[in-house]
């Protein structure tokens, strides 16, 4: 009996393997370690019939039930914010959304597919580019379906007439058994015909069987046309429709597979489809009739880079020679304009972007990438001068080479890897860059535009400076930017506007909290941001947090003051920041399994104060802070200086080794463009901050900005109903309202987005809050019916699409409580 859980690595991923001994398929006593091994051992043919092809899974999470009692089916296509971040996918926009599809092109995802019960992997007839972009299909393929009173018998007589007309235009077709009723039929293409043409091509082929053959073969899929005869199914050549991939399992009754097979088996007596012990034999012993179709073709992903050279006159390579999977190159290219060529070896080709301004130096600030066409492999290794009049005419040498770990890669939309460099080379050692597309420059023929950020610069007493780098210099500090409060310590010293005391410009220690209260933003959108120069960073999703440090300790201050050090005590390290007293300013976030900040995840953080609590949380629970102000840097008060000098100040500060922090990256687009490019990766918007801001401690100001891709709003919580029904001994609604003067407007109930266990929570917390009035100014009678009333001390965040005429939340739902907010900060957003 295989173990209940075990750890496992495959192709260099490390994967959890979780109820092993679990009967999946009843009736043969199949189990989730029977078909993890069958996975990996059909691995090698299976991927390459997937490859780079978004899927649409079919999950049995319970198993497939038996003839009699099918088990429940889930059909996905997006993929869960549960999956790793390395697996691979693409981004795919129908008409009213996007959909991320994994996709499987490694036997870490076919693993991982089989830990989820996902059985059956259905994929279209075209795969995606590195761009993101669909490809023209590679291959046809007729369903021959057997209508009722007739099976596979028929079928194959279908086929075998199919397979004179395919070749007789000249293609060579392979049959698949489906593992279902049917046979499927592949032919491979040479891309050069889209969807829509090879679609209306089948559908005349499968007219013409059905003409020369009315009492065999149908076109037409109406099912009281097709009793007693095979229909062809032409449809799933339509660039929509997906056909279970050849070698994937079934999740019928029995573990059948759908099967590659020989003409002469389908030929011979007695043909029946095959179970998944079968064909493991069959590929054990190296029989694969699908590589006909999978290597019928050359890769077309090298076609733009051979178009736009000619090998009689370019020393660059043109074989395309086989890598290791893991090469980065950095190249440095003196073109008509100095330039830097970024490389990564993936999935056969260099994929690769152009770096007008060279590698960031900095997190601080990222530079433009632009996507270029794939290269061949071997292009890593090109030094060379490409002849003047050919495309890319100058010299080409290597900035630095090595290789990297992949952490994450959507074809057209993101990727993050880890480099590590050569000796010597001009990364200096290893770096984490993440490439994120703008929004700019889609479509299949142009070129994406891109940002490449440096998630992890290296730090070593102030920023990196490479004369030979490709990175833009590094700009020196301006000496006296800001004027040192002079004088010993002692009670009465003088504070000037911006709240230093002397205490702290003595170096003894840094200022109190109460001196340092954050400043806020403003809601906005883009129209309010003309006429100025603004500055752009990510809205993180998360709680404010001021940090208050001297030479011994670092405290860190929530929005409305509360020291809460004891429950994020991994930021408060003292040796890993740097060594002088400072107040800087961030957002700790709590960053979820799709690589997103959850707010919803850090609300189990926020509440523990317990040692113990926090310990067992600080494993299941990580917390990141990202700062992006710096207020008071050795005694030096900065809040005076405009908001570029402070950002250059804290780029300098941010130096320790092991600070458990990031910096709150500059965008350096269009801010419409930054925008899109949050709301495709389910961030909550863009911060814009005017360069010339000083920091106002403690005010709302609209020099910064907040411009929101999903609307929230900050609510005080005056009352609540009982449930209903199964909720009836917990919370049904929250009433909640926005402060105006001494009572509250009332904007609404709240009733979803809240868990179980936070209800029953929620019924005890409310409970001890009750009196007896309604804090409200004016609460319909329909929800005041049943209301219990609370005394406002509560601040929560909801989401919602709009407000209404009367000023009601339109769909309100429940984000959280705001613990790190006052009732009286609570301001209407929109």
């Amino acid at each position: 009996m295989p173990a209940a859980k075990e750890r496992v690595r495959v192709a260099g991923r490390e994967l959890t393997l979780t109820n092993l001994d679990k009967v999946i398929y009843p009736s043969t006593g199949t189990t989730k370690a029977d078909v993890l091994a069958y996975y990996a051992a059909v691995a090698h043919v299976l991927i390459p019939a997937a490859y780079n092809r978004p899927a649409t899974r079919k999950r049995w999470v319970n198993g497939v039930g038996t003839a009699e009692k099918p088990g429940e089916v889930f059909f996905q296509k997006n993929l869960e914010d549960s999956a790793p971040g390395w697996l691979p996918r693409a981004a795919i926009t129908h008409k009213d959304r996007t959909i991320h599809y994994p996709m499987v092109n490694d036997p870490a995802t076919l693993t991982w597919f089989g830990q989820i019960n996902s059985l059956e992997i259905h994929v279209p007839q075209w795969q995606v580019d590195s761009h993101g972009s669909q490809l023209n299909p590679d291959r046809l393929v007729l369903d021959l379906d057997p209508g009722e009173g007739a099976g596979l018998e028929a079928c194959v007589e279908v086929a075998l007439l199919a397979r004179t007309i395919l070749q007789d235009v000249g293609m060579d077709p392979v049959p698949v058994t489906s593992g279902s009723k049917g046979i499927h039929l592949y032919a491979a293409l040479d891309r050069s015909q889209t969807s829509e043409q090879i679609s209306a091509f089948a559908r005349e082929l499968a007219r013409a069987l059905e003409a020369d053959h009315p009492d065999l073969a149908v076109s037409d899929m109406k099912k009281t046309l097709r009793k007693g005869k095979v229909l062809v199914d032409w449809s799933q050549n339509n660039a929509a429709k997906t056909t279970i991939v050849p070698y994937s399992l079934r999740g019928r009754a029995t573990p059948r597979v759908a099967a590659p097979r020989t003409w002469e088996e389908i030929g011979s007596p007695g043909l029946k489809h095959l179970d998944y012990k079968e064909v493991m034999r069959r590929v054990q012993d190296g029989t694969d009739p699908f590589a006909a179709v999978v290597h019928a073709d050359g890769d077309p992903r090298l076609g733009k880079y051979r178009s736009m050279r000619d090998p009689a006159k370019t020393p660059e390579p043109f074989t395309g020679a086989p890598g290791s999977g893991d090469t980065f190159v950095i190249q440095e290219h003196h073109a008509s304009r100095l330039h830097y060529d970024f490389r990564l070896e993936h999935e056969g080709v260099l994929v690769s972007w152009a770096l007008p301004k060279g590698v960031p130096e900095s997190s601080g600030k990222n530079h433009l990438a632009v996507q270029t066409e794939d290269h061949p492999l071997d292009y890593a290794d090109f030094e060379g001068t490409i002849p003047k009049g050919e495309y890319g005419a100058g010299e080409v040498t290597i900035w630095d080479h090595g290789t990297y770990e992949l952490h994450k890669w959507i074809n057209g939309r993101e990727v993050i890897v880890t480099l590590t460099g050569a000796e010597g080379g001009g990364l200096g050692g290893t770096r984490k860059f993440a490439l994120i597309h703008t929004g700019r420059g889609q479509g299949k023929d142009s070129e994406g535009q891109w940002l490449i950020h440096l998630m992890d610069p290296e730090r070593h007493g102030g920023r990196r400076r490479h004369a030979s780098g490709p990175g833009e210099q590094a700009e020196a500090p301006e000496e006296g930017a800001a004027d040192k409060t002079a004088g010993p310590a002692g009670a009465g010293q003088a504070q000037d506007d911006g709240g230093t005391s002397a205490k702290a410009a003595a170096g003894t220690s840094a200022p109190g909290p109460e001196d340092y209260r954050p400043m806020m933003a403003t809601s906005g959108d883009v129209a309010d941001l003309q006429g100025s120069n603004w500055q752009f960073e990510l809205k993180w999703d998360g709680v404010r947090a001021i940090l208050v440090a001297d030479e011994k300790a670092v405290r860190i201050f929530s929005r409305n003051g509360n020291d809460v050090t004891r429950t994020y005590p991994e930021l408060a390290e003292r040796q890993s920041w740097p060594e002088q007293p400072f107040v800087a300013d961030g957002e700790i976030i709590a960053v979820g399994p799709s690589g997103r900040p959850d707010f919803g995840l850090l609300q189990g953080r926020m509440k523990l104060t317990r040692p113990a609590d926090v310990a067992r949380a600080r494993t299941a629970i990580p917390v990141q802070l990202m700062l992006f102000d710096l207020l008071n840097d050795g005694g030096t008060d900065l809040r005076k200086l405009p908001l570029a000098k402070r950002r250059q100040r804290l780029e300098e500060f941010f130096t320790a080794p092991d600070c458990p922090a990031g910096l709150s990256p500059v965008l350096e687009e269009r801010v419409e463009h930054i925008l899109e490019s949050a709301r495709e990766l389910g961030l909550e918007g863009v911060m814009a901050k005017r360069t010339d801001s000083r920091y106002v401690s403690g005010q709302r100001t609209r020099t910064w900005t907040k411009l929101k891709v999903e609307q929230t709003q900050e609510v005080v919580v005056g009352g609540w109903r009982p449930g209903k029904g199964g909720r009836q001994d917990t919370v049904g609604s929250l009433l909640v309202g926005i402060p105006d003067g001494r009572k509250l407007q009332y904007a609404g109930r709240v009733g979803s987005g809240f868990s179980y266990r936070e209800l029953t929570e929620l019924r005890q917390t409310v409970e001890r809050l009750a009196r007896k009035t309604s804090p409200f100014q004016d609460v319909p009678r329909e929800d005041a019916a049943d209301a219990h009333w609370i005394t406002p001390e509560l601040v929560g965040e909801v989401t919602y699409s709009e407000w209404t005429g009367t000023g009601r939340l339109r769909h309100p739902a429940w984000r959280g409580w705001r613990l790190d907010k006052e009732p009286s900060e609570v301001v209407r957003e929109g």
